[in-house]
């Protein structure tokens, strides 16, 4: 599944190629990826006729497009979404679902939704332009401007759950994602089943500031791209994955201290750690207490 960058990747991407382009056409070809549409694979093309894009957004790993109409295009990739903008005269993809035909979009190109698993999505948002309802629930993300350190720090030291279920606690924060939250706690030397009550206001700070860094970095190399279905908006990999210290790399050495990586089970999914640098924490009363009581 894309993270946060990959997915702002994308953002950055349609908003170079398809803002300010008016759709003349929408071809539905598989009825799945459309949904979560109320109208249905026809009803979400005529809503789409002769709308023209005046924006791209993003909250968390959610995509929208504004519409000149007050409506949104919304779009979620899934596990191996992509928004391909491509030259009109490209063959299809095999997993091609659904096309956008532009009028204004640069060089002339065309806009595709391809899913080979079709767990993503996309959808028409009846005035969803400056955010769709049905993102309103998901909280921003570090990278986000308008994000409020303050009161995540908060947030996180009133909850007794483990620190890393925070960080994937899309009501708390937005777009972290598992292979980043490792990172994260691994420059912070947290261990991920750190209860966030259990963490000063200071350590929380520098625990954001490592998830925002790590971020970045993987913005400013197109991100992981562990899955091979992953493409951005011009069909390039990320390059992340290679620049890694804890995630994927289950018995190397720790970079900072030589410590072989471990991995343990985590959410159906896996978590990363160095175990000198990220010592497992002792339970708490308070867990114990729930534990015997459950």
């Amino acid at each position: 599944m894309p993270e946060l960058p990959e997915v702002e990747v994308v953002r950055a991407g349609l908003e170079r190629h398809v803002v300010g382009a008016r759709i003349t056409a929408v071809d539905v070809l598989h009825p799945r990826p459309v949904r979560r549409d109320p109208g249905g694979p026809a009803g979400f093309a005529a809503a789409l006729l002769d709308r023209r894009i005046t924006g791209a957004r993003r909250r968390g790993k959610y995509l929208w497009l504004p519409l000149d109409n007050g409506d949104a295009l919304t779009a979620h990739l899934g596990m191996s979404g992509q928004m391909l903008v491509q030259p009109t005269d490209a063959a299809d993809e095999r997993h091609l679902r659904v096309r956008f035909h532009l009028e204004g979009a640069a060089e002339g190109r065309e806009l595709r939704f391809v899913d080979q698993r079709m767990f993503g999505g996309v959808a028409v948002s009846v005035g969803g332009a400056e955010l769709p309802p049905e993102m309103a629930h998901i909280a921003r993300d570090p990278l986000d401007p308008a994000f409020d350190d303050q009161a995540f720090v908060r947030a996180v030291r009133r909850r007794v759950s483990a620190v890393k279920r925070i960080l994937l606690d899309q009501t708390v924060v937005s777009g972290v994602g598992n292979i980043y939250a490792d990172e994260a706690l691994w420059r912070a030397r947290i261990h991920g089943e750190r209860p966030g009550e259990r963490l000063r206001a200071v350590q929380v700070q520098e625990l954001l500031d490592h998830a925002r860094a790590v971020m970045s970095d993987a913005l400013a190399q197109g991100g992981t791209s562990f899955d091979a279905l992953y493409v951005n908006v011009n069909g390039e990999s990320g390059y992340f994955d290679r620049s890694l210290s804890a995630y994927g790399q289950e018995g190397r050495a720790c970079p900072r201290c030589g410590t072989p990586i471990r991995r343990v089970a985590f959410m159906n999914r896996s978590s990363y750690f160095c175990p000198s640098c990220q010592p497992v924490p002792r339970r708490t009363t308070r867990q114990i207490d729930r534990r015997v009581a459950g």
